[in-house]
């Protein structure tokens, strides 16, 4: 018997499916055009995508890439709060809800589920296609305008990703406020100097309001990358369709994805020590790591085979993990 598909298979096909009408080339004009617009001044009443042409090509561009970067997050809270799983999920400004299906491949079982987005012909397209995904079944899509006046309803998880770069600063100030109706808050922003900042924003503001961060950070306390010298981000790896390498350009199947994030809790939770923060360099008979440590500095340390089965889970190691691996904390 064949093991069921994962939720990053099924996303991958059933995005294939609901695409397939929609020409490369019409949908590589759409990405291009739609891509100038989320660079540009945004104003937050008025919906990027205006249609189903325009929902059709950014899904194909960008829900896979947010699906991994959401889940590489989520991975990353999981292991800091083990055992628990949320019981309500709010996603917003969620559009086709690639942050559901994150939800969906990191938790097992199903739970109430609200994507709330200004523009409808988004939500009307993650509907038709969550019906793939037997947990967003039940998923209610509604429309609503994400920042001031935004209200959530208390629930266990929020996901907020790629949004609060669309966002005014006193909207994102809102929706985080807002935010904080749930237990955990999750946010996600593309890996740029810019994307950084605005999580670090969220982060300060959620610490405010009594969350600890549960990750990428060991601590809640100040960032200690000094504004304007560096950015805190990490990759995910996307494997790239045929239709998305049409749309995208490129012979690649694969792609990384740049982002930052922060996931912030009111739950109990078990932080890194510290957090590989590079890519890891491995030469020979030592591999090098950036870590970002609990207290509130920057610190190269080096594995070499003297340490054992410590160097061994070095080679291992990968940009964005916990260091020493929980299995090999003293």
């Amino acid at each position: 018997m064949n093991a069921p598909a994962s939720p990053a298979d099924t996303l991958r096909t059933t995005l294939a499916d609901v695409l397939a009408g929609l020409p490369p080339t019409q949908a590589a004009g759409a990405v291009d055009r739609l891509i100038a617009a989320y660079r540009g001044a945004t104003p937050t009443d008025v919906p990027i995508l205006r249609d189903r042409a325009d929902v059709a090509a950014y899904a194909a561009y960008r829900m896979p890439a947010t699906f991994e970067a959401v889940r590489s997050a989520l991975a990353a809270f999981a292991d800091a709060v083990p055992g628990w799983a949320p019981g309500s999920h709010v996603d917003l400004g969620g559009g086709t809800g690639a942050a559901t299906w994150a939800v969906t491949a990191t938790w097992e079982g199903t739970r109430p589920v609200t994507v709330l987005d200004w523009a409808e012909p988004a939500l009307a397209l993650g509907r038709e296609i969550a019906a793939a995904n037997p947990a967003l079944a039940d998923a209610r899509w509604q429309r609503a305008r994400i920042g001031s006046g935004l209200t959530v309803d208390h629930t266990d998880l929020v996901t907020v990703s790629y949004v609060l770069n669309e966002l005014s600063e006193a909207d994102r100030a809102a929706l985080v406020d807002a935010a904080t109706a749930a237990q955990t808050v999750v946010i996600v922003e593309a890996g740029t100097p810019a994307g950084y900042a605005r999580v670090i924003e969220a982060r300060d503001r959620l610490i405010r309001a009594g969350f600890r961060v549960a990750a990428p950070c060991p601590h809640s306390t100040a960032c200690p990358i000094q504004p304007g010298t560096d950015w805190c981000h990490f990759s995910a790896r996307v494997g790239r369709s045929s239709l998305h390498r049409q749309v995208k350009g490129g012979s690649l199947a694969y792609e990384d994805e740049k982002f930052a994030y922060v996931a912030a809790t009111r739950l109990p939770a078990e932080p890194a020590a510290a957090r590989v923060i590079r890519r890891p360099q491995i030469r020979k008979g030592q591999v090098l790591l950036d870590l970002c440590e609990v207290d509130e500095r920057l610190h190269r340390t080096t594995v070499t085979k003297r340490h054992g089965d410590l160097y061994k889970a070095a080679r291992d190691t990968d940009w964005g993990d916990a260091w020493p691996p929980r299995d090999r904390m003293p």
